[in-house]
C-alpha cells in the first residue's frame, strides 16, 4: 500500500510527532511504501521527500515576515496546497493519514486530496478539532465554552497566549474551517481518537460519532524501535516519586509540589518548559523535598522511571492518552494520576495506581500516602497490574488497528 503520512514537524518535538515518526517506520518495516509531508525546520530528520515540504514559519519567535504570513498560513495556505498537490501527483498514494496540520500546514491540503478522491484519516492528538487553543483549558482551568461553535469565547477569554490578536485569528480560523467551509467535516473519511474521552468530547461538540474510531496509543514506542534495554538505576538512600514531562501550567506541577511539601515525600521532576523558573521558586519558598533533574535521554529516563516508587501525572487539563502514562505502566510502575480526561480509562483506583481530584493538592498528598502505606506485597501486585493494564497496547497491535482502517477505506474508494 502507498501511504502518505502528514505532520507539521518531521522531528520528535512532542508525543504526537514521535507517534507519527514511529508509525512511518513501522509501516515501512511492514513493506508499505511511505511518503511524508511536513514543514521545513532545522531540526528535521533527513528525508527524500523534503523538496515538497512547505517553508518554515515560526509562531513562538516570529520575524516581521512571519507575522505578515501568519494569517494566510493559518486560514488557508496556498503554498501548502500547491506543494501537496505536486506530491500527490508524483507519489499517487492510496491513503493519506494526517496528524497535526493546523497552522503550519493548514487544511488547504484536504481540498487537494479531495480532488484526487484519496481517502483521508485524521489522528486526533489534541483538541484542536473542537477547541481554538487546542487544549480545552484556559485561565488555569478546564473549559468547554466553545461548544455549539461559540468560538467568540476564545476571543473573549484571550485563550491563545493571552493575546487579543492571536485569539482573534484562532476564532476566525475555527469559524472559517467549521462553520463556512466545513472542511474537516466534508473532507475527512475517518478520525482516530486515542481515548474514549477524546471521542466522546468530540461528539459532544458536534462531531459525527460514526466517523470516529478509538485506537489507544501504544506504549514505549521509541524504546521498542531502537531495541533499548532498560536496567533499573539504583539511587541509594532515595525513595522518590517521579514526574516526567513538560513543565507547563496545565500539567498541574504546582499541586504536586504542594503535595510533596505537605507530606514531605521526595519527588524528582524530569523535563523542562516555560514554568521551570516559577516552579523552582515555589519549591524554594515551600522548602519542598523536590529536585529538578532536567531533560533526560530515553535510556536515562527509563532507568529513572523503573527506580521510582511510583509515577505521578498531576494534570489539571484533560489529558487525552499521554505516552508518558503508557511508558510508565509498561515499565511496571504504578501511576498516581488526576481523575480527568482519558487517564481514568487506564488507571483504576487501588488496582494499578491511584486517582485523585484534579487540582486538589491535598487529595494528591492523601493518595501518595495511601501508596506509601501499602505493604511490599501490595505494591508488587500494583506493579504487576500496571504492566498488565497496557499489555495489549503494543506497537504491533496499534499498527494492525491503523492498517485495518486503511484497508477498509481503500476498499471503499475503489
Amino acid at each position: 500500500m502507498k501511504i502518505l503520512q502528514v505532520n507539521q514537524y518531521y522531528y520528535p518535538r512532542g508525543g504526537a510527532d514521535k507517534y507519527f515518526l514511529d508509525l512511518c517506520e513501522s509501516l515501512i518495516k511492514k513493506g508499505h511504501e511511505v511518503a511524508v509531508f511536513a514543514m521545513n525546520h532545522p531540526n528535521n530528520l533527513q528525508s527524500v521527500w523534503d523538496k515538497y515540504f512547505v517553508s518554515r514559519i515560526s509562531f513562538n519567535n516570529p520575524s516581521l515576515k512571519d507575522k505578515f504570513r501568519t494569517p494566510g498560513r493559518v486560514l488557508y495556505s496556498l503554498e501548502a496546497k500547491k506543494k501537496f498537490t505536486k506530491l500527490l501527483n508524483d507519489f499517487k498514494p492510496d491513503i493519506i493519514h494526517i496528524h497535526n496540520i493546523y497552522h503550519h500546514l493548514s487544511p488547504s491540503i484536504l481540498d487537494a486530496a479531495a480532488k484526487k478522491n484519496i481517502p483521508v484519516i485524521m489522528h486526533l492528538h489534541d483538541y484542536k478539532l473542537i477547541c481554538p487553543n487546542h487544549m480545552l483549558f484556559t485561565k488555569g482551568k478546564y473549559c468547554e465554552e466553545c461548544k455549539k461553535h461559540k468560538y467568540f469565547n476564545c476571543l473573549k477569554n484571550k485563550c491563545v497566549k493571552n493575546s487579543f490578536a492571536g485569539s482573534s485569528l484562532a476564532a476566525l480560523e475555527m469559524y472559517l474551517h467549521h462553520n463556512i467551509l466545513r472542511i474537516y467535516e466534508k473532507k475527512i473519511a475517518t478520525f482516530i481518537a486515542p481515548s474514549d474521552f477524546m471521542k466522546n468530547i468530540a461528539v459532544s461538540f458536534g462531531q459525527d460519532a460514526k466517523k470516529i474510531e478509538v485506537i489507544y496509543n501504544p506504549h514505549n514506542l521509541s524504546n521498542e524501535r531502537k531495541g533499548i534495554e532498560t536496567e533499573p538505576l539504583v539511587i541509594e538512600g532515595i525513595n522518590y516519586f517521579l514526574y516526567f514531562g513538560r513543565l507547563s501550567e496545565e500539567k498541574g506541577i504546582i499541586n504536586l509540589i504542594e503535595a510533596a511539601s505537605e507530606i514531605e515525600k521526595k519527588v524528582l521532576i524530569a523535563g523542562s518548559g516555560p514554568e521551570e523558573i516559577k516552579l523552582k521558586k515555589l519549591v524554594n519558598d515551600l522548602k519542598a523535598p523536590v529536585e529538578f533533574i532536567g531533560h533526560k535521554s530515553s535510556n536515562e529516563l527509563a532507568n529513572i522511571i523503573q527506580s521510582a516508587q511510583a509515577v505521578i501525572i498531576p494534570s489539571i487539563w484533560a489529558e487525552n492518552m499521554p505516552l508518558s502514562l503508557m511508558e510508565a505502566l509498561s515499565l511496571g510502575k504504578a501511576v498516581i494520576a488526576s481523575k480527568i480526561g482519558g487517564l481514568p480509562e487506564i488507571i483504576k483506583d487501588a488496582k494499578n495506581g491511584f486517582l485523585f481530584e484534579a487540582g486538589n493538592s491535598h487529595d494528591l498528598a492523601l493518595k501518595i500516602n495511601n501508596f506509601n502505606n501499602l505493604t511490599l506485597e501490595e505494591k508488587s501486585q500494583l506493579e504487576i497490574e500496571a504492566k498488565n493494564s497496557v499489555k495489549l497496547f503494543t506497537a504491533e497491535n496499534n499498527l494492525n488497528a491503523v492498517l485495518a482502517i486503511y484497508k477498509k477505506l481503500k476498499k471503499n474508494a475503489t
